[in-house]
Protein backbone atom coordinates (compact mmCIF):
# COMPACT_ATOMS: atom_id res chain seq x y z
CA UNK A 1 0.00 0.00 0.00
CA UNK A 2 1.37 3.42 -0.98
CA UNK A 3 1.83 6.18 1.59
CA UNK A 4 -1.06 8.19 0.13
CA UNK A 5 -3.37 5.16 0.21
CA UNK A 6 -2.43 4.51 3.83
CA UNK A 7 -3.44 8.10 4.65
CA UNK A 8 -6.69 7.61 2.75
CA UNK A 9 -7.45 4.49 4.77
CA UNK A 10 -6.79 6.46 7.98
CA UNK A 11 -9.30 9.03 6.74
CA UNK A 12 -11.86 6.29 5.98
CA UNK A 13 -11.43 4.77 9.44
CA UNK A 14 -12.01 8.14 11.12
CA UNK A 15 -15.10 8.89 9.03
CA UNK A 16 -16.56 5.45 9.67
CA UNK A 17 -15.93 5.83 13.39
CA UNK A 18 -17.87 9.08 13.28
CA UNK A 19 -20.63 7.40 11.28
CA UNK A 20 -20.88 4.62 13.86
CA UNK A 21 -21.48 7.21 16.56
CA UNK A 22 -23.94 9.21 14.43
CA UNK A 23 -25.96 6.13 13.54
CA UNK A 24 -26.03 5.11 17.20
CA UNK A 25 -27.58 8.53 17.87
CA UNK A 26 -30.02 7.82 15.04
CA UNK A 27 -31.02 4.49 16.54
CA UNK A 28 -31.68 6.13 19.90
CA UNK A 29 -33.76 8.77 18.13
CA UNK A 30 -35.76 6.13 16.23
CA UNK A 31 -36.45 4.31 19.49
CA UNK A 32 -37.56 7.59 21.08
CA UNK A 33 -40.19 8.05 18.35
CA UNK A 34 -41.41 4.45 18.36
CA UNK A 35 -40.93 2.25 21.43
CA UNK A 36 -39.19 4.17 24.22
CA UNK A 37 -41.16 4.17 27.50
CA UNK A 38 -42.23 7.58 28.82
CA UNK A 39 -39.73 7.58 31.67
CA UNK A 40 -36.81 7.06 29.30
CA UNK A 41 -36.80 10.64 28.03
CA UNK A 42 -34.51 12.22 30.65
CA UNK A 43 -31.56 9.85 30.24
CA UNK A 44 -32.16 9.49 26.50
CA UNK A 45 -31.51 13.20 26.07
CA UNK A 46 -28.29 12.82 28.06
CA UNK A 47 -27.20 9.81 26.00
CA UNK A 48 -27.80 11.65 22.71
CA UNK A 49 -25.96 14.74 23.98
CA UNK A 50 -22.95 12.63 25.05
CA UNK A 51 -22.72 10.85 21.71
CA UNK A 52 -23.22 14.12 19.80
CA UNK A 53 -20.25 15.57 21.65
CA UNK A 54 -18.11 12.55 20.77
CA UNK A 55 -19.10 12.83 17.10
CA UNK A 56 -18.24 16.55 17.07
CA UNK A 57 -14.86 15.89 18.68
CA UNK A 58 -14.01 13.20 16.12
CA UNK A 59 -14.81 15.42 13.16
CA UNK A 60 -13.29 18.67 14.39
CA UNK A 61 -10.01 17.10 15.55
CA UNK A 62 -7.10 19.10 14.11
CA UNK A 63 -5.39 15.83 13.12
CA UNK A 64 -8.29 15.07 10.78
CA UNK A 65 -8.09 18.60 9.36
CA UNK A 66 -4.39 18.15 8.59
CA UNK A 67 -5.03 14.71 7.10
CA UNK A 68 -7.78 16.07 4.84
CA UNK A 69 -5.59 18.98 3.72
CA UNK A 70 -2.68 16.62 2.91
CA UNK A 71 -4.95 14.26 0.96
CA UNK A 72 -6.56 17.14 -0.93
CA UNK A 73 -3.11 18.52 -1.90
CA UNK A 74 -2.24 15.09 -3.34
CA UNK A 75 -5.64 14.40 -4.88
CA UNK A 76 -3.98 13.57 -8.20
CA UNK A 77 -2.62 10.38 -6.63
CA UNK A 78 -6.09 9.24 -5.57
CA UNK A 79 -8.76 7.82 -7.85
CA UNK A 80 -11.58 10.22 -8.73
CA UNK A 81 -14.03 8.80 -6.19
CA UNK A 82 -11.48 8.96 -3.38
CA UNK A 83 -10.57 12.51 -4.34
CA UNK A 84 -14.25 13.50 -4.33
CA UNK A 85 -14.76 12.05 -0.84
CA UNK A 86 -11.81 14.04 0.45
CA UNK A 87 -12.92 17.27 -1.22
CA UNK A 88 -16.44 17.04 0.23
CA UNK A 89 -15.21 16.11 3.71
CA UNK A 90 -12.73 18.98 3.69
CA UNK A 91 -15.52 21.42 2.79
CA UNK A 92 -17.61 20.16 5.70
CA UNK A 93 -14.63 20.26 8.07
CA UNK A 94 -13.74 23.83 7.12
CA UNK A 95 -17.33 24.91 7.61
CA UNK A 96 -17.48 23.25 11.04
CA UNK A 97 -14.28 24.91 12.22
CA UNK A 98 -15.42 28.38 11.15
CA UNK A 99 -17.87 28.32 14.03
CA UNK A 100 -16.27 28.70 17.44
CA UNK A 101 -17.33 26.66 20.44
CA UNK A 102 -18.67 29.87 21.98
CA UNK A 103 -20.82 30.56 18.92
CA UNK A 104 -22.17 26.98 18.84
CA UNK A 105 -23.14 27.27 22.51
CA UNK A 106 -24.76 30.67 21.91
CA UNK A 107 -26.76 29.32 18.99
CA UNK A 108 -27.82 26.22 20.94
CA UNK A 109 -29.03 28.42 23.81
CA UNK A 110 -30.94 30.72 21.46
CA UNK A 111 -32.61 27.74 19.77
CA UNK A 112 -33.56 26.21 23.11
CA UNK A 113 -35.21 29.46 24.23
CA UNK A 114 -36.92 29.89 20.86
CA UNK A 115 -38.33 26.37 20.89
CA UNK A 116 -39.85 26.79 24.35
CA UNK A 117 -41.19 30.22 23.36
CA UNK A 118 -42.75 28.68 20.23
CA UNK A 119 -44.45 26.00 22.35
CA UNK A 120 -45.78 28.65 24.75
CA UNK A 121 -46.89 30.88 21.87
CA UNK A 122 -48.77 27.95 20.33
CA UNK A 123 -50.54 27.33 23.64
CA UNK A 124 -51.42 31.02 23.97
CA UNK A 125 -52.17 31.35 20.24
CA UNK A 126 -50.16 34.56 20.35
CA UNK A 127 -47.18 35.36 18.12
CA UNK A 128 -46.01 38.13 20.47
CA UNK A 129 -44.90 35.46 22.97
CA UNK A 130 -42.41 34.19 20.35
CA UNK A 131 -41.19 37.43 18.76
CA UNK A 132 -38.20 38.19 20.97
CA UNK A 133 -36.71 34.69 20.84
CA UNK A 134 -37.37 34.30 17.10
CA UNK A 135 -35.60 37.63 16.50
CA UNK A 136 -32.60 36.28 18.42
CA UNK A 137 -32.51 33.14 16.25
CA UNK A 138 -32.71 35.21 13.06
CA UNK A 139 -29.82 37.38 14.30
CA UNK A 140 -27.79 34.25 15.12
CA UNK A 141 -28.45 32.83 11.64
CA UNK A 142 -27.36 36.09 10.01
CA UNK A 143 -24.20 36.01 12.15
CA UNK A 144 -23.61 32.38 11.13
CA UNK A 145 -23.88 33.34 7.45
CA UNK A 146 -21.20 36.01 7.95
CA UNK A 147 -18.90 33.57 9.78
CA UNK A 148 -19.28 30.89 7.09
CA UNK A 149 -19.04 33.37 4.25
CA UNK A 150 -20.92 33.78 0.99
CA UNK A 151 -20.43 35.43 -2.38
CA UNK A 152 -23.78 36.97 -3.33
CA UNK A 153 -26.42 36.65 -0.63
CA UNK A 154 -26.36 35.72 3.10
CA UNK A 155 -29.16 33.21 2.49
CA UNK A 156 -26.74 31.21 0.30
CA UNK A 157 -24.68 30.24 3.35
CA UNK A 158 -27.71 28.66 5.04
CA UNK A 159 -29.11 27.06 1.89
CA UNK A 160 -25.81 25.24 1.50
CA UNK A 161 -26.52 23.27 4.68
CA UNK A 162 -29.53 21.60 3.10
CA UNK A 163 -29.05 22.03 -0.65
CA UNK A 164 -25.29 22.22 -1.30
CA UNK A 165 -24.28 24.77 -3.95
CA UNK A 166 -27.84 26.14 -4.33
CA UNK A 167 -28.01 29.91 -4.85
CA UNK A 168 -30.62 32.42 -3.74
CA UNK A 169 -30.64 34.07 -7.18
CA UNK A 170 -31.60 30.77 -8.85
CA UNK A 171 -34.33 30.03 -6.31
CA UNK A 172 -35.68 33.56 -6.73
CA UNK A 173 -36.16 32.88 -10.46
CA UNK A 174 -37.67 29.46 -9.75
CA UNK A 175 -40.21 30.77 -7.24
CA UNK A 176 -41.01 33.67 -9.57
CA UNK A 177 -42.15 30.96 -12.00
CA UNK A 178 -44.28 29.43 -9.24
CA UNK A 179 -45.85 32.81 -8.54
CA UNK A 180 -46.46 33.71 -12.17
CA UNK A 181 -47.45 30.32 -13.61
CA UNK A 182 -48.76 27.99 -10.92
CA UNK A 183 -50.86 30.56 -9.03
CA UNK A 184 -52.74 31.48 -12.21
CA UNK A 185 -53.29 27.86 -13.22
CA UNK A 186 -54.73 26.97 -9.82
CA UNK A 187 -57.14 29.93 -10.11
CA UNK A 188 -58.40 28.35 -13.35
CA UNK A 189 -58.97 25.04 -11.53
CA UNK A 190 -60.96 26.79 -8.79
CA UNK A 191 -63.49 27.98 -11.37
CA UNK A 192 -64.37 24.39 -12.32
CA UNK A 193 -66.71 21.97 -10.56
CA UNK A 194 -65.08 20.41 -7.51
CA UNK A 195 -64.47 16.66 -7.35
CA UNK A 196 -66.10 14.59 -4.59
CA UNK A 197 -63.91 12.90 -1.99
CA UNK A 198 -66.25 12.28 0.96
CA UNK A 199 -65.78 8.50 0.69
CA UNK A 200 -62.11 8.90 1.65
CA UNK A 201 -63.17 10.06 5.12
CA UNK A 202 -65.38 7.16 6.12
CA UNK A 203 -64.10 4.68 8.70
CA UNK A 204 -61.22 2.56 7.38
CA UNK A 205 -60.12 -0.19 9.75
CA UNK A 206 -56.63 0.46 11.17
CA UNK A 207 -55.30 -3.08 10.72
CA UNK A 208 -56.59 -3.38 7.17
CA UNK A 209 -54.99 -0.03 6.28
CA UNK A 210 -51.70 -1.22 7.80
CA UNK A 211 -51.75 -4.44 5.76
CA UNK A 212 -52.51 -2.53 2.58
CA UNK A 213 -49.64 -0.12 3.26
CA UNK A 214 -47.20 -3.03 3.65
CA UNK A 215 -48.33 -4.40 0.28
CA UNK A 216 -47.68 -1.03 -1.37
CA UNK A 217 -44.17 -0.85 0.13
CA UNK A 218 -43.35 -4.36 -1.07
CA UNK A 219 -44.63 -3.54 -4.54
CA UNK A 220 -42.37 -0.47 -4.70
CA UNK A 221 -39.35 -2.68 -4.03
CA UNK A 222 -38.72 -1.74 -0.39
CA UNK A 223 -36.53 -4.48 1.08
CA UNK A 224 -37.98 -5.62 4.40
CA UNK A 225 -34.84 -7.67 5.06
CA UNK A 226 -33.03 -4.31 5.16
CA UNK A 227 -35.74 -2.37 6.96
CA UNK A 228 -39.07 -2.32 8.77
CA UNK A 229 -42.15 -0.15 9.22
CA UNK A 230 -43.48 1.07 12.58
CA UNK A 231 -45.98 3.62 13.85
CA UNK A 232 -45.04 7.13 14.99
CA UNK A 233 -46.74 10.45 15.61
CA UNK A 234 -45.01 11.98 12.57
CA UNK A 235 -43.98 9.66 9.69
CA UNK A 236 -40.26 9.63 8.92
CA UNK A 237 -37.46 7.61 7.34
CA UNK A 238 -34.19 6.88 9.11
CA UNK A 239 -31.16 4.86 8.09
CA UNK A 240 -28.20 3.31 9.88
CA UNK A 241 -26.64 1.93 6.68
CA UNK A 242 -28.04 0.98 3.26
CA UNK A 243 -28.81 -2.39 4.84
CA UNK A 244 -30.91 -0.98 7.68
CA UNK A 245 -33.36 1.69 6.53
CA UNK A 246 -36.57 2.06 8.53
CA UNK A 247 -39.82 3.89 7.89
CA UNK A 248 -42.74 4.89 10.07
CA UNK A 249 -46.30 5.82 9.28
CA UNK A 250 -49.43 6.89 11.11
CA UNK A 251 -52.98 5.60 10.70
CA UNK A 252 -56.16 7.67 10.93
CA UNK A 253 -59.25 5.47 10.67
CA UNK A 254 -61.26 8.42 9.37
CA UNK A 255 -58.79 9.55 6.72
CA UNK A 256 -57.62 6.94 4.23
CA UNK A 257 -55.20 9.44 2.64
CA UNK A 258 -53.08 9.81 5.78
CA UNK A 259 -51.46 6.38 5.95
CA UNK A 260 -51.43 5.54 2.26
CA UNK A 261 -49.35 8.49 1.11
CA UNK A 262 -47.19 8.41 4.20
CA UNK A 263 -46.23 4.85 3.24
CA UNK A 264 -45.52 5.71 -0.38
CA UNK A 265 -43.72 8.98 0.46
CA UNK A 266 -41.49 7.46 3.13
CA UNK A 267 -41.01 4.40 0.93
CA UNK A 268 -39.54 6.66 -1.76
CA UNK A 269 -37.07 8.11 0.76
CA UNK A 270 -36.18 4.61 1.95
CA UNK A 271 -35.57 3.23 -1.54
CA UNK A 272 -33.01 5.99 -2.07
CA UNK A 273 -31.20 5.13 1.17
CA UNK A 274 -31.29 1.39 0.41
CA UNK A 275 -29.78 2.12 -3.01
CA UNK A 276 -26.73 4.04 -1.76
CA UNK A 277 -23.38 2.22 -2.15
CA UNK A 278 -22.53 0.14 0.93
CA UNK A 279 -18.81 0.23 0.14
CA UNK A 280 -18.88 3.98 0.81
CA UNK A 281 -20.31 3.67 4.33
CA UNK A 282 -19.55 6.76 6.41
CA UNK A 283 -18.17 8.68 3.43
CA UNK A 284 -19.78 11.43 1.32
CA UNK A 285 -20.24 9.08 -1.64
CA UNK A 286 -22.27 6.82 0.62
CA UNK A 287 -24.69 9.64 1.48
CA UNK A 288 -27.57 11.41 -0.27
CA UNK A 289 -26.84 14.48 -2.41
CA UNK A 290 -29.19 17.04 -0.88
CA UNK A 291 -32.58 17.34 0.77
CA UNK A 292 -34.05 18.47 -2.57
CA UNK A 293 -32.87 15.31 -4.33
CA UNK A 294 -33.99 13.18 -1.38
CA UNK A 295 -37.40 14.82 -1.58
CA UNK A 296 -37.44 14.21 -5.34
CA UNK A 297 -37.35 10.48 -4.70
CA UNK A 298 -40.24 10.54 -2.22
CA UNK A 299 -42.33 12.96 -4.30
CA UNK A 300 -41.75 10.97 -7.50
CA UNK A 301 -43.17 7.85 -5.87
CA UNK A 302 -45.90 9.68 -3.95
CA UNK A 303 -47.20 11.95 -6.72
CA UNK A 304 -45.93 10.99 -10.17
CA UNK A 305 -46.53 7.30 -9.45
CA UNK A 306 -48.75 6.96 -6.37
CA UNK A 307 -51.36 9.53 -7.37
CA UNK A 308 -51.44 8.46 -11.03
CA UNK A 309 -54.29 6.66 -12.78
CA UNK A 310 -52.08 3.78 -14.03
CA UNK A 311 -50.95 3.06 -10.46
CA UNK A 312 -54.50 2.69 -9.19
CA UNK A 313 -55.55 0.62 -12.16
CA UNK A 314 -53.07 -1.86 -10.71
CA UNK A 315 -53.97 -1.52 -7.02
CA UNK A 316 -57.56 -0.32 -6.74
CA UNK A 317 -59.13 -3.77 -7.11
CA UNK A 318 -57.16 -4.97 -4.06
CA UNK A 319 -58.13 -1.86 -2.11
CA UNK A 320 -61.83 -2.31 -2.87
CA UNK A 321 -61.55 -5.90 -1.68
CA UNK A 322 -60.21 -4.60 1.65
CA UNK A 323 -62.94 -1.95 1.99
CA UNK A 324 -65.97 -3.03 -0.08
CA UNK A 325 -68.46 -1.07 2.02
CA UNK A 326 -66.64 2.24 1.55
CA UNK A 327 -65.46 1.85 -2.03
CA UNK A 328 -67.79 -0.71 -3.63
CA UNK A 329 -69.73 1.94 -5.57
CA UNK A 330 -66.69 4.13 -6.34
CA UNK A 331 -65.04 3.68 -9.75
CA UNK A 332 -61.28 3.78 -10.30
CA UNK A 333 -61.66 7.08 -12.13
CA UNK A 334 -63.66 8.69 -9.29
CA UNK A 335 -61.11 7.45 -6.77
CA UNK A 336 -58.27 8.88 -8.88
CA UNK A 337 -59.96 12.28 -9.06
CA UNK A 338 -60.68 12.29 -5.32
CA UNK A 339 -57.08 11.64 -4.29
CA UNK A 340 -56.02 14.55 -6.49
CA UNK A 341 -58.53 17.10 -5.20
CA UNK A 342 -57.22 20.68 -5.33
CA UNK A 343 -58.43 23.04 -2.60
CA UNK A 344 -56.70 25.91 -0.76
CA UNK A 345 -55.97 25.49 2.94
CA UNK A 346 -54.10 27.08 5.82
CA UNK A 347 -51.69 24.33 6.90
CA UNK A 348 -48.64 23.42 4.80
CA UNK A 349 -48.47 19.77 5.87
CA UNK A 350 -52.11 19.22 4.90
CA UNK A 351 -51.87 20.93 1.50
CA UNK A 352 -52.67 19.29 -1.83
CA UNK A 353 -50.03 18.68 -4.49
CA UNK A 354 -50.27 22.15 -6.07
CA UNK A 355 -51.14 24.48 -3.21
CA UNK A 356 -48.23 23.00 -1.26
CA UNK A 357 -45.82 25.10 -3.31
CA UNK A 358 -47.63 28.33 -2.41
CA UNK A 359 -46.94 27.52 1.24
CA UNK A 360 -43.25 27.02 0.45
CA UNK A 361 -43.12 30.14 -1.74
CA UNK A 362 -44.37 32.26 1.18
CA UNK A 363 -41.75 30.82 3.54
CA UNK A 364 -38.96 31.30 0.98
CA UNK A 365 -39.87 34.96 0.45
CA UNK A 366 -39.98 35.56 4.20
CA UNK A 367 -36.69 33.75 4.93
CA UNK A 368 -34.91 35.58 2.13
CA UNK A 369 -36.22 38.91 3.44
CA UNK A 370 -35.18 38.13 7.01
CA UNK A 371 -31.66 37.18 5.97
CA UNK A 372 -31.10 40.25 3.79
CA UNK A 373 -32.71 42.53 6.39
CA UNK A 374 -35.63 43.76 4.27
CA UNK A 375 -38.12 42.09 6.63
CA UNK A 376 -38.25 42.25 10.42
CA UNK A 377 -39.72 39.77 12.88
CA UNK A 378 -41.82 42.54 14.49
CA UNK A 379 -44.31 42.70 11.59
CA UNK A 380 -43.90 39.12 10.34
CA UNK A 381 -47.41 37.98 11.26
CA UNK A 382 -49.01 40.74 9.18
CA UNK A 383 -46.73 39.88 6.23
CA UNK A 384 -47.55 36.18 6.55
CA UNK A 385 -51.30 36.78 6.63
CA UNK A 386 -51.16 39.14 3.64
CA UNK A 387 -49.25 36.60 1.56
CA UNK A 388 -51.73 33.84 2.39
CA UNK A 389 -54.55 36.10 1.26
CA UNK A 390 -52.69 36.99 -1.93
CA UNK A 391 -51.45 33.54 -2.98
CA UNK A 392 -54.05 31.14 -1.56
CA UNK A 393 -57.04 33.43 -1.19
CA UNK A 394 -57.54 32.38 2.45
CA UNK A 395 -57.90 34.50 5.57
CA UNK A 396 -55.67 33.36 8.43
CA UNK A 397 -57.90 33.22 11.55
CA UNK A 398 -55.18 33.12 14.19
CA UNK A 399 -51.45 32.64 14.82
CA UNK A 400 -51.71 28.89 15.45
CA UNK A 401 -53.10 28.34 11.95
CA UNK A 402 -50.64 30.84 10.50
CA UNK A 403 -47.20 32.05 11.54
CA UNK A 404 -46.90 29.54 14.42
CA UNK A 405 -47.68 26.37 12.47
CA UNK A 406 -44.09 25.32 11.68
CA UNK A 407 -41.39 24.29 14.15
CA UNK A 408 -38.47 24.89 11.73
CA UNK A 409 -37.55 28.47 12.64
CA UNK A 410 -37.47 27.70 16.35
CA UNK A 411 -34.83 25.06 15.49
CA UNK A 412 -32.81 27.61 13.53
CA UNK A 413 -33.59 25.74 10.30
CA UNK A 414 -33.65 28.71 7.95
CA UNK A 415 -32.97 27.57 4.38
CA UNK A 416 -34.75 24.22 4.73
CA UNK A 417 -38.20 25.03 3.29
CA UNK A 418 -37.22 25.50 -0.39
CA UNK A 419 -36.02 21.88 -0.58
CA UNK A 420 -39.62 20.68 -0.27
CA UNK A 421 -40.59 22.33 -3.55
CA UNK A 422 -37.30 21.55 -5.24
CA UNK A 423 -38.06 17.87 -4.65
CA UNK A 424 -41.34 18.01 -6.56
CA UNK A 425 -39.81 19.99 -9.41
CA UNK A 426 -36.87 17.58 -9.77
CA UNK A 427 -39.31 14.65 -9.57
CA UNK A 428 -41.36 15.91 -12.51
CA UNK A 429 -38.25 16.43 -14.64
CA UNK A 430 -36.77 13.04 -13.70
CA UNK A 431 -40.03 11.17 -14.28
CA UNK A 432 -40.47 12.65 -17.74
CA UNK A 433 -36.97 11.45 -18.59
CA UNK A 434 -37.75 8.01 -17.18
CA UNK A 435 -40.80 7.84 -19.46
CA UNK A 436 -38.52 8.51 -22.44
CA UNK A 437 -35.95 5.91 -21.48
CA UNK A 438 -38.06 3.05 -20.04
CA UNK A 439 -40.15 1.24 -22.66
CA UNK A 440 -43.87 1.44 -21.86
CA UNK A 441 -43.26 2.71 -18.33
CA UNK A 442 -46.86 3.74 -17.65
CA UNK A 443 -48.10 0.37 -18.94
CA UNK A 444 -45.66 -1.40 -16.62
CA UNK A 445 -46.99 0.63 -13.68
CA UNK A 446 -50.56 -0.16 -14.75
CA UNK A 447 -49.63 -3.85 -14.66
CA UNK A 448 -48.30 -3.44 -11.12
CA UNK A 449 -44.65 -3.62 -12.14
CA UNK A 450 -42.56 -0.73 -10.77
CA UNK A 451 -39.25 -2.60 -10.91
CA UNK A 452 -38.12 -0.98 -14.19
CA UNK A 453 -38.57 2.45 -12.60
CA UNK A 454 -36.68 1.44 -9.45
CA UNK A 455 -33.86 0.01 -11.57
CA UNK A 456 -33.68 3.29 -13.50
CA UNK A 457 -33.53 5.33 -10.30
CA UNK A 458 -30.86 3.05 -8.85
CA UNK A 459 -28.70 3.49 -11.96
CA UNK A 460 -29.27 7.21 -12.48
CA UNK A 461 -29.51 8.57 -8.94
CA UNK A 462 -28.96 6.23 -6.01
CA UNK A 463 -25.62 4.65 -6.89
CA UNK A 464 -23.77 7.97 -7.22
CA UNK A 465 -24.07 9.05 -3.58
CA UNK A 466 -22.78 12.64 -3.45
CA UNK A 467 -20.44 12.35 -6.43
CA UNK A 468 -22.55 14.98 -8.23
CA UNK A 469 -24.32 17.95 -6.70
CA UNK A 470 -28.02 18.38 -7.46
CA UNK A 471 -27.57 20.56 -10.53
CA UNK A 472 -24.89 18.28 -11.98
CA UNK A 473 -27.06 15.21 -11.42
CA UNK A 474 -30.06 16.88 -13.06
CA UNK A 475 -27.97 17.76 -16.11
CA UNK A 476 -26.54 14.23 -16.24
CA UNK A 477 -30.01 12.64 -16.12
CA UNK A 478 -32.05 15.07 -18.23
CA UNK A 479 -29.49 17.06 -20.21
CA UNK A 480 -30.37 20.38 -18.55
CA UNK A 481 -30.52 21.99 -15.13
CA UNK A 482 -33.74 22.18 -13.14
CA UNK A 483 -36.50 23.67 -15.29
CA UNK A 484 -39.91 24.54 -13.82
CA UNK A 485 -41.47 23.88 -17.23
CA UNK A 486 -41.53 20.13 -16.55
CA UNK A 487 -43.56 20.51 -13.37
CA UNK A 488 -46.01 22.85 -15.09
CA UNK A 489 -46.38 20.44 -18.03
CA UNK A 490 -47.09 17.64 -15.57
CA UNK A 491 -49.56 19.76 -13.57
CA UNK A 492 -51.45 21.00 -16.64
CA UNK A 493 -51.76 17.52 -18.13
CA UNK A 494 -52.83 15.81 -14.91
CA UNK A 495 -55.03 18.41 -13.23
CA UNK A 496 -56.25 19.92 -16.47
CA UNK A 497 -57.56 16.44 -17.29
CA UNK A 498 -59.20 15.99 -13.89
CA UNK A 499 -60.85 19.43 -13.80
CA UNK A 500 -61.43 19.95 -17.52
CA UNK A 501 -59.14 22.96 -17.97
Amino acid sequence: MTKIQKKYQDYVATMQKRADVDYAIGLLSWDKETYMPDKGARFRSQQVATLSGISHEIFTDKKLGKLLADLNDKAGKLDKRQAKNVKLSLKEYERSTKLSKEFVIKKSQAISKAYHAWVEARKANDFKVYKKELSAVVDICREEAELIGYKDHPYDALLDLYEPDAKTKDLTILFKDVREQLVGFVKELKEKSQVKDDFLYKKYDKDKQWDFGLKLLKNMGYDFKAGRQDLSEHPFTINFSPEDVRVTTRVDENDFMNMTWSCIHEGGHALYEQGLPSDQYGLPLGAYISLGIHESQSRLWENNVGRSLPYWKAHYKGLKKQFPKNLGAVSTKKFYKAINKIQPNLIRTEADELHYHFHVLIRFEIEKGLMEGSLKVDNLEEIWNAKYKEYLGVKVPDAKHGILQDIHWSHGSIGYFPTYSLGSFYAAQFFQQAEKEIPNLLKEIENGNTQPLLDWLRENTHKHGRYYNAEELCKKITGEKLNFKYFMDYARKKFGGIYGV
